[in-house]
């Protein structure tokens, strides 16, 4: 067993790693950017080393930063985690490379031929597996997706090679749509996986999400740990997950289970990792319902390898009692899984929530700000994945997740019961979160019944819901947004010996938000992550701290009230910013790539 592992990475699923390290008598090493000197898996760790500014390219990517701290530190093997540097190959071929240092992870090899999806693609159609129509090299051109287009019809999706989680995936459903969703797909792929590489596949429209753990050792073992249910997806961004999925019958389940492990047999894949399906239902198709023929049987389709461990790899430690990032650890220190296939069993059923600063009323914008309050909830079958406290800062500069929810019951009508019990109990204030789209759901008949899909978040549930279950179930603040716009001062009072919570909420004035709902004469961004907008006086300021992505207008254009004017990236998301009204631009204060805070002037008209 190793002696010093290195984590690569931050928050939670640093602090996760380190947990798994404890436990097998390994010493632990953090590293941290700037913006993270005082973040939970710094504290957590043995040792912790400042490896750059907040950027993460030029801290949790800085690829020889990480090296030089490992060699300083005497580490003898490095984790990447998830997200940062977790699928890059070349990184991953630089730590195998480097003399006493073990990689916890696939091999670069393997990495390389799954994690690139052409690759993965190719590689998956030789074990017999199922594919997307698509292609299985990049494509270079605008011309080539439509060429792509007259070949298999519209919708098809633009996704990097190195993407996961709807980074770097675009949708296109016309010729039209091509040339933007392609530079955007490309730019997302550079900036979080530092490939621009993208493919192109047929778009299944009503799709079931599912994807299978795999763990494989060096000794000839590859085992399935049973699949989870990720259909529960805002703009491709899985939100709740389950396993095992309510949607998969014993046959179904079985074939995906032994299809994913053909492919990463194929690949002479080893470690943990996730083979990601589509499976469209038995549905009739048009024809078929006016010739009264029958649905045919569900079909499912290979759509990707996650190379790393996964945000929701808890649920399947809780329903298989396989503590999935041990083994991780264990398999890398060249040990042998200590169960067979036949020994795999799923007990009960299990649900991951997690619980972003974003603000569901808002088309789930980031609110990064300070944990005021931040008590979350015990109690039989629950557990929180965190790296937070109260008084932490919530800050811009990496994603919005704040914690991971994890329930356990012995059905999944318990576990719903139990579910809600805990998010009841999960107080956070000082930021919007997404606690109150949890209990909606919670609440919600399709999502009961386990039957949405991919796109029943984005397509079917009303954004009056989403603002109705805000008011109902935020904090206090979710009463005037997220920009602060009311005072208030929670106390406790006794009327004839009853305790009472009383909240006393003082309004106060602000210049109005274009909110992109019908009555703010603001149109909803339908193409990304989300709308930022703040009309104040002429000029439209950023709704938080972010990035400049692109700048679409220029002093002297003509914009039409909904017009996008620039894009914004805040933790991990793109920010359609649009005008509230028509006007023509003086004046445009940002550049590409500019650094702006909450407030601060985008564009300013005349």
């Amino acid at each position: 067993m190793f002696e010093k592992l290195l984590v690569a990475n931050r928050g939670e699923i640093a602090v996760r790693v380190m947990q798994a390290c404890e436990e097998l008598g390994v010493e632990t090493v953090a590293i941290y950017s700037d913006a993270d000197r005082s973040a939970g898996h710094v504290e957590y760790a043995d040792e912790a080393y400042n490896v750059g500014p907040a950027p993460a390219s030029d801290s949790y990517l800085d690829q020889e930063a990480i090296l030089e701290v490992a060699d300083r530190a005497g580490a003898d093997a490095v984790h990447p985690g998830y997200g940062f540097l977790a699928e890059n190959a070349e990184f991953a071929r630089r730590v195998e490379e480097t003399e006493g240092i073990t990689w916890v992870g696939p091999s670069s090899d393997a990495m390389e031929s799954l994690g690139e999806k052409t690759k993965a693609r190719r590689v998956m159609e030789a074990a017999d597996v199922p594919v997307v129509p698509g292609t299985t090299e990049p494509v270079e051109s605008a011309a080539e997706v439509r060429e792509l287009g007259a070949e298999y019809g519209y919708p098809l999706a633009i996704k990097a090679e190195g993407g996961g989680g709807g980074r770097g995936m675009k949708i296109v459903r016309g010729d039209e749509e091509v040339e933007d969703a392609l530079e955007s797909a490309k730019r997302e792929g550079k900036a979080y996986f530092d490939n621009e590489s993208v493919y192109v596949e047929k778009f299944l429209e009503e799709p079931k999400h599912i994807e299978v753990q795999i763990l494989a050792d060096h000794h000839g073992n590859v085992l399935h740990l049973g699949e989870r249910d990720c259909s529960l997806q805002r703009r491709h961004q899985k939100v709740i997950e389950e396993a095992p999925s309510p949607a998969l019958d014993a046959d179904l389940r079985a074939e995906i289970g032994e299809a994913a492990r053909r492919g990463v047999r194929e690949a002479g894949y080893t470690n943990a990792g996730t083979v990601e399906f589509l499976v469209e239902d038995g549905v009739a198709s048009e024809t078929q319902r006016e010739e009264g023929g029958e649905a045919a049987e569900p079909q499912f389709y290979f759509m990707e390898v996650n190379t790393r461990i996964q945000v929701e790899h808890t649920v399947t430690e809780e329903v298989t009692g396989i503590d999935v990032v041990r083994q991780q650890i264990r398999v890398a220190a060249d040990e042998e899984l200590p169960v067979s296939q036949a020994d795999v069993e799923i007990e009960g059923h299990a649900m991951e929530f997690r619980i972003n600063a974003e603000n569901p009323a808002e088309e789930f914008a980031p609110t990064p700000g300070t944990l005021e309050t931040y008590d979350p909830p015990g109690g039989l079958g629950v557990r929180l994945d965190d790296a937070v406290s109260q008084g932490d800062e919530i800050a811009g500069d990496y994603d919005s997740m704040i914690a991971k929810l994890i329930v356990r019951a012995p059905t999944r009508e318990r576990c719903l019961e139990r579910s809600a019990r805990a998010l009841a109990h999960f107080d956070v204030a000082g930021v919007e979160t997404t606690i109150p789209f949890h209990r909606l759901m919670l609440e919600d008949d399709v999502f009961r019944a386990g039957d949405h899909t991919t796109k029943y978040l984005d397509h079917e549930v009303d954004a009056y819901d989403l603002e109705a279950a805000v008011d109902r179930w935020g904090g206090p603040e979710a009463v005037g947004g997220a920009d602060g716009d009311r005072a208030t001062n929670e106390l406790v009072v006794e009327v004839d010996d009853r305790r009472y919570e009383v909240v006393v909420e003082d309004a106060l004035p602000r210049p109005a938000a274009s909110t992109g709902r019908p009555d703010s004469g603001g149109e909803a961004s339908s193409n990304g992550g989300g709308s930022a907008q703040v009309a104040a006086n002429d000029a439209v300021t950023a709704e938080m701290q972010g990035t400049v992505l692109s700048v679409n207008v220029a002093p002297g254009d003509e914009v039409g009230g909904g017009d996008v004017v620039c894009v914004l990236e805040a933790m991990k998301m793109e920010n359609d910013v649009v005008a509230p009204a028509g006007g023509t631009v003086a004046e445009v204060p940002v550049s590409e790539g500019d650094s702006v805070d909450m407030g601060d002037p985008l564009v300013v008209f005349e």
